[in-house]
């Protein structure tokens, strides 16, 4: 076969495998969007739910969603650029740090079932915090920890190539080098990276199912405590998320609309997800134009 004819027959080939991803993405979210109709009617996105009544809102759920996202990022994100600094800049080849490589490969393969199977036996029964959004939040951790962790090393250390030794050269110590010359460089990519973590932990269910348990009080925003189970913000409360909610309305069926609202909810999340998604690349061009000084 001619070389010309071989390579037009695989670029139409892969042409078409993308053009089919994209229609089935496509399609996926517009059936979703489609089902959900009106989801983003402020009664149904603020409202509480109606325990055996239809026309419930997801507001405690949607809250329970922002917050678990913010703690768990409040976490992750020092650990895992830590983690990638430490990967990138002080970390010697040899069998301890194969070792950690190794660690991370096998977190970021576990399924987020059995992270939540061990954070019901360590975050929830031997710390005696039962199901609350702390634990929750740290079984999240645990799932995003390794991504973030890679991502941050890999920008660390592709930022680091053309200024680090020019910096050294200078007199500034790797430390100064890193805060102040690296770690800028490096920032788009760490930032997509954590936006992108920030849309899993919104959609994530099967790890908070186990942690962050499956009821949502009706919240009080009069009341602020950290600790105290009856305000909002209290970290050692239950907290179901809105991918938990939508699971159990699937599973239990608890209000006679329970499928439109599972259908509205699931709409809601999708687009949230998207905006993640969305804001990832948009975010991540604008910081690396103005540090690299384009319009």
């Amino acid at each position: 076969m001619d070389a010309k004819l071989k390579d037009r027959l695989w670029t139409t080939v892969l042409y078409g495998i993308s053009i089919l991803v994209v229609m089935l993405l496509v399609a996926l979210i517009g059936y979703i969007l489609f089902k959900g109709g009106d989801c983003l009617k402020p009664s149904f996105l603020f409202g509480n739910p109606k325990i055996g009544e239809s026309g419930g809102g997801i507001g405690p759920q949607l809250f329970n969603s922002f917050y678990m996202l913010i703690v768990s990022l409040v976490i992750t994100v020092p650990l895992g650029v830590g983690a990638g600094i430490y990967l990138a800049e002080y970390a010697k080849e040899g069998f301890i740090l194969n070792f950690v490589r190794l660690c991370i490969e096998t977190m970021a393969s576990l399924p987020s079932i059995v992270v939540g199977l061990f954070g019901l036996l360590v975050f929830v029964n031997i710390t005696h915090w039962g199901f609350t959004l702390l634990s929750g939040a740290l079984a999240i951790t645990v799932l995003n920890l390794p991504a973030l962790t890679r991502v941050s090393e890999n920008a660390i250390r592709e930022a680091g190539k053309p200024v680090k030794e020019a910096s050294l050269g200078l007199g500034a110590t790797q430390w100064q080098t890193i805060s102040r010359v690296i770690l800028p460089s490096a920032i788009p990519q760490i930032l997509t990276g954590i936006i992108l973590a920030a849309g899993r932990i919104f959609g994530e269910a099967a790890a908070l199912l186990y942690t962050a348990g499956m009821s949502a009080p009706i919240l009080h925003f009069s009341n602020f405590s950290l600790i105290e189970k009856t305000s909002p913000f209290s970290l050692m409360r239950p907290a179901e998320t809105l991918a938990v909610y939508i699971w159990k309305l699937n599973s239990e069926g608890m209000v006679p609309d329970a499928a439109q609202i599972a259908n509205r909810a699931s709409a809601v999340l999708i687009i949230m997800v998207l905006l993640f998604n969305v804001s990832a690349r948009i975010i991540g061009k604008k910081i690396h134009q103005s540090y690299a000084g384009k319009k």
